[in-house]
This record gives structure tokens, sequence and C-alpha cells, in this order.
């Protein structure tokens, strides 16, 4: 085992000595890293003497882990551009050649950059975040609780692992720095976006769900490492010297393979789209059991906590709450308001919104999206149950005839989305990472078109037409 390491040590170290000798990598990490938390500091005592005016004590309390998190995360965006170099830059500077013909496996050359990567931000970052925590300790400011830190530190690491796999996988597949910084901006700001919703977290002061972030942060990272090892080609680096935006051939790339060369609507269905089908089985029985899980999900989380707030509301108040479930709106203006169209494009824009945050999360938050969609159903029937209604004869009237082709396309969209996420952290000998893309949007396609389109037209026109009637027929009228 030792022996495998080895190498990836030496190229370790080798750019370490480059990284130190280069002034204009260390001077702003060293400026941002000793100079951020003073100005963060300074910021802080600003926002706690205005919050301290109105008595907002449990926002101050949350401001100085909220502080940790930003002070954590800008060394890093700084660093970025070390990992952004790794393998371009050296292709720029004519010393890549030598160490592609030295005697190590891919998988070694990727971690070593990897590892040099990752260990600059995250020194910059715990300086950084050290020398904050000092300052305000000897302000006489508390600090977090010990689990909290923990968790800032954990997320920190894990934000910087992210952020850095995938500015390696983009300097792999870059011919220019020039090219590769540009495309920094992918990283930094979905991040970026991402660390607002954990803000809100610490303000809220939930540390389970901060759990639930390092660990979806974590996931993201390894799919990327997985990414990176699968298209990593040492002939790909050497080879190609610009990127040419091909628009022709991406459109004639995904055609050919949506087409398949059926000439008739019959033949596409059993040449092109039974195959691809058949592809997507195994995330089909994966998405299966997603689906229980999130159902049971939604019906335990709204029977632990709704009932809690049921029991402690007024009578009044949970009497009124009834009524609103137990009144039913006038046909007419239902059918005027919802209609076929409507139902139609709503869902067709979900299955989407599952792909298009599917493809920037390795299907993570395509899958998301399904369970939090599918969850639903779970707590509404236990809501319903709650509630002292007749919550499965509302199902089996007023969800079960439409939902019997809704869900299943829900289900084999969001098996799609993991298929596509499946597939682009696949090895894929003779590719490049833009081809497999186009074939598994393609794929994605057939599945989307043949079958997820019509079933959730059924299930509109069902829903428009049928449901309504079936489900006052049940109430009794």
């Amino acid at each position: 085992m030792f022996n495998k390491l080895q190498p990836m040590w030496l190229v370790s170290m080798r750019e370490l000595r480059d990284q130190f000798r280069d002034w204009r990598v260390l001077a702003p990490m060293v400026v941002l890293t000793l100079g951020f938390p003073f100005l963060m500091n300074v910021f802080a005592n600003q926002t706690v003497d205005f919050l301290n005016q109105f008595g907002a004590s449990l926002i101050v309390e949350r401001f100085v882990p909220f502080s940790v998190m930003i002070i954590g995360f800008f060394p890093i965006t700084v660093s970025l551009v070390v990992a952004l170099e790794s393998f371009v830059g050296e292709k720029e500077r004519g010393t890549i050649e030598p160490l592609l013909n030295a005697p190590f496996d891919d998988w070694q050359l990727y971690f070593a950059k990897l590892l040099v990567g990752a260990i600059t931000p995250l020194i910059a970052s715990y300086l950084a975040t050290g020398l904050y925590l000092v300052m305000i300790h000897r302000e006489g400011i508390a600090l977090p609780a010990p689990v909290l830190l923990f968790q800032l530190l954990l997320l920190t690491t894990a934000h910087a692992v992210l952020m850095v796999s995938a500015a390696i996988v983009i300097s792999a597949q870059s011919t220019s720095v020039k090219a590769a910084n540009l495309l920094a901006s992918f990283i930094v700001i979905p991040v970026a976006i991402l660390m607002q919703g954990e803000a809100v977290m610490l303000f809220w002061g939930n540390e389970d769900v901060i759990w639930m972030a390092i660990a979806g942060v974590t996931i993201i990272s390894l799919l990327l490492i997985r990414v990176g090892i699968a298209h990593f080609q040492r002939e790909f680096l050497l080879g190609r010297e610009i990127d040419v935006l091909n628009l022709k051939w991406m459109w004639d790339t995904f055609w050919s393979n949506f087409r398949g060369g059926a000439q008739s609507v019959g033949a596409w269905y059993r040449k092109v789209f039974a195959p691809a089908f058949r592809r997507t089985l195994p995330a089909v029985f994966l998405v299966v059991l997603v689906t229980g899980v999130s159902v049971w999900m939604g019906y335990d989380w709204v029977q632990t906590n709704v009932s809690d707030v049921l029991a402690n509301a007024p009578a009044e108040e949970v009497e009124r709450l009834k009524e609103n479930f137990r009144e039913l709106p006038d046909l007419a203006v239902l059918r005027g308001q919802i209609n076929a169209p409507f139902l139609f494009f709503n869902n067709t824009r979900a299955v989407a919104l599952m792909l298009l945050a599917g493809l920037f999360s390795f299907s993570v938050l395509g899958i998301l999206i399904y369970m939090v969609n599918i969850a639903l159903i779970g707590g509404l029937y236990a809501m319903l149950a709650l509630l002292g209604m007749p919550a499965a004869e509302i199902y089996l009237a007023g969800v079960l005839p439409h939902g019997i082709l809704e869900i299943p396309a829900l289900l084999f969209g969001g098996a799609a989305v993991l298929y596509v996420g499946a597939g682009i952290v696949t090895p894929q000998v003779g590719k490049s990472m833009g081809e497999v893309v186009i074939e598994l949007l393609a794929d994605w396609a057939k599945i989307f078109i043949g079958l997820i389109l019509p079933l959730l037209a059924a299930a509109a026109l069902i829903e428009t037409y049928v449901t309504p009637g079936i489900l006052v027929w049940a109430l009794g009228g």
C-alpha cells in the first residue's frame, strides 16, 4: 500500500515547493488569511452593538457561527487558483509531458493534485478561523458551542474539498488557464448560494440540519472526485490545444443518439426507447425504495410535529382548520382556475427542474426535489388523519384516479435523473466528457418524451375531468 502512495507523495511535494516559491500565490493568501478576520471582527462588533439596542440576543449568538463560516470560505476562493492551474497550468508552462510520462497511475497523479489543491486552502481557512476565534474570545464574546464549532470546521473542510474537486475537473478538461479561470464562477457562485441556505440553518439554530448539509456536500464532493478520475485521460491533456463550441456536432450527436436510425414511431419505441428504458431499470428499482422512504418520512414528520401543535392549539382554531379541509371548492370555479394544460405544464416543469438540479449535483439535488414532492403525499395523509377526516377515502377518490399515472411518471423522471448522474461518474473509455453528457441527455429525452410526457398528459386530463367528480361523490356530494 505504501508503494502505491509514495508516487502520489512525490508529486505532492513537488507541487507544494512550486507553490511556496511563487509570491503571487502566497501574497494574496497571506493578506486575506491574516487581514480578513480583523475586518470581520470590526463588522461583528458593529453588528452586535446595533442588535443589542433591540435586545436581539438570539441573533447575536448565531452571528458568530455565521462569521466563522464566512471567514473559512474566503481563503478557499483565493486558493482556488492553485487547483484551477493544476493540470492546464503545467500544460501551458510546458512541464506536463515529463509528469505524464512518469511511471505513475492516473489515480496517483489525480489524487496528488487534489491533495495539494485541498491542503493549501484548508490551512489558510483554519488559520483565519483560529485567529478570529482568539480575537472574539479576548473581547469577551461567547464562542460557539463545541459541537457547533466542530460542525463548522467540518463544513469548511467539505466546502474546500467540493470546490477543489470541481476545480481539478475543470483543469483536467480545459485547454487554457484563461478558460479554467473563467469557469471558476461555476464553482464559486453555486457554493456561495449553498452557503446562504446554510446560513439560514445557523440562524435557526438547527444543528441536525447542519449535519445533513455536511453529508450532502461531502457526497457531492466524492462524486466530483469520481467524475474527475473517470474522465481523466493523459492523451486528452496533450492532444487538444483549443476548445471549440461546435453546436452542429453537439446537435448531430444528440439527434443521432436520440433517433437511433428509426424510421417510424413504432420502430423508435422498439429499437431506441426500449434499450434506453432497460438501462434505467436499476435506477427505477432504487427510486421505488426512495419513494417508500420519502412517503414514510413525510407521514412520520407530520405525526411527530403537527400532532403536538394541534394538541396545544386553541380548540376553535383546530375546528376552523378542520372546516377548511372539509370544505371543497365549487367545481365550476375550480375547473376555470386549474385546467389540464396548467396541470400538465406544471408537472412537466417539475420533471425538468429535477433534471436541471441533478445535472449540477450528479443527481443528488434532483432526487432531493423528487423526495420532497413524494413526501407531501405521506404528510397530507397524516394531516387528514390527525384532523379526524377519512384520509383513506379521500386518497382513493382524490389522488388515486390520476395518481396511478402521475406518480409513476414522477418516479420514472427521478430514475432518469439518477441514471444520468450515475452515467457521468462512470468511466467510458474512448469518449470525452462532453460526448458522454450529450448521450446521457439523449437517453433522458427518450424516457421523457416516450414515457413521461404521455403519462403526465393522461394524468392531467383525468385530474381535471374525472377526479373532482369522484371526490365529490365519495364525500357525499
